[in-house]
């Protein structure tokens, strides 16, 4: 007899997890399009990029607007790259973000320019320093919480980090979160060339600092440390893709069921708050039956919590 795969509650958590990115996103793309688009605030990624093609050659097609295309062609031209070079699961991951950002995104500058935010806008007339401020925090503060509610559903934004993620998979002995801040500072030096507004750069980079603290606060708290236990059948499986996906180092304890009495392994790993929906996931696609529990750390030091690059000598 036919049995189902997935239980109703796995069903349940997927579709939890699919309207938490659709919210994040949503969020995302609504404070990209009514705060720093408007007042052409580049903090990187996609929308960082088309304020400067925009600023550079600006166009009608059909209705359509020169910052339409470019948002729908990057993000989906990104979303392909990532396909093809990172795989089906980073695919997956970023589909529901690719579906909903370019819509959002284009239906929120359109708000603005049918004066729907009248209110702000006029404050922004009336004293434009603080109206460009303004912009520059709220929209911050909506990245940032769009980003921290599509990390809990799971997802990713996909973005410019699919470049990042690409160069790492190309160059292994670099790290993600290096490579991301590269190529953002890229494009924000690309903003301050086709701008040439100094004072706009400085915004994006205070903007996108904000982003990151939203981020902190609402997806894993205060620490950037956190210590997780996971007792597992498929310890060794659990063990092995953590070092290879994950790019951490863990260990291997011993325990003893309180009830049963039987022998059981612990993988115990540390990890950043940007690898906490990719440890989850790991060991999800590994043991759905895993027993995991997270932990703040206050302070980790030693080898193992930054995995030593290798020696090019020794190669």
């Amino acid at each position: 007899m036919f049995k189902n795969k997935y239980s109703k509650k796995d069903i349940l958590i997927a579709l939890k997890n699919i309207c938490l990115v659709i919210i994040g996103t949503v969020i995302l793309a609504f404070g990209t399009g009514v705060f720093l688009f408007p007042f052409q605030i580049v903090t990187g990624g996609i929308s960082g990029i088309a304020i400067i093609l925009d600023d550079i050659y600006a166009f009608e097609m059909g209705g359509l607007k020169s910052y339409d295309i470019y948002v729908f062609v990057i993000t989906w031209g990104l979303f392909i790259l990532g396909l093809f070079i990172l795989g089906k699961n980073f695919a997956i991951k970023t589909l529901v973000s690719t579906i909903v950002y370019s819509p959002i995104f284009s239906l929120s500058v359109r708000l603005v320019e049918n004066n729907v935010f009248n209110g702000f806008f006029n404050i922004a007339e009336q004293y434009p320093e603080l109206g460009v401020l303004l912009g520059a925090v709220f929209g911050g503060a909506f990245v940032g919480a769009g980003c921290a509610i599509a990390f809990l559903g799971g997802g990713t934004t996909g973005g410019t980090d699919v470049i990042a993620f690409v160069i790492c998979k190309w160059f292994k002995r670099l790290r993600s979160s290096v490579v991301i801040f590269i190529v953002d500072v890229a494009v924000v030096l690309g903003g301050i060339f086709a701008l040439k507004d100094f004072s706009l750069s400085l915004l994006g980079i205070a903007s996108a600092f904000i982003c990151a603290v939203v981020i902190d606060k609402l997806f894993l708290g205060e620490s950037q440390a956190f210590i997780a236990h996971i007792v597992s059948e498929k310890h060794e499986d659990i063990n092995k893709a953590i070092i290879d996906k994950l790019d951490r180092t863990s260990t291997i304890l011993d325990g003893t069921g309180g009830y049963s009495k039987e022998p059981k392994k612990v993988v115990m790993v540390s990890f950043s708050m940007r690898e906490y929906t990719t440890l989850i996931s790991i060991v999800n696609n590994i043991d759905k039956s895993a027993f995991i529990t997270v932990s703040r750390a206050h302070e980790i030091n030693g080898e193992g919590w930054s995995r030593p690059s290798p020696d090019p000598e020794k190669e």
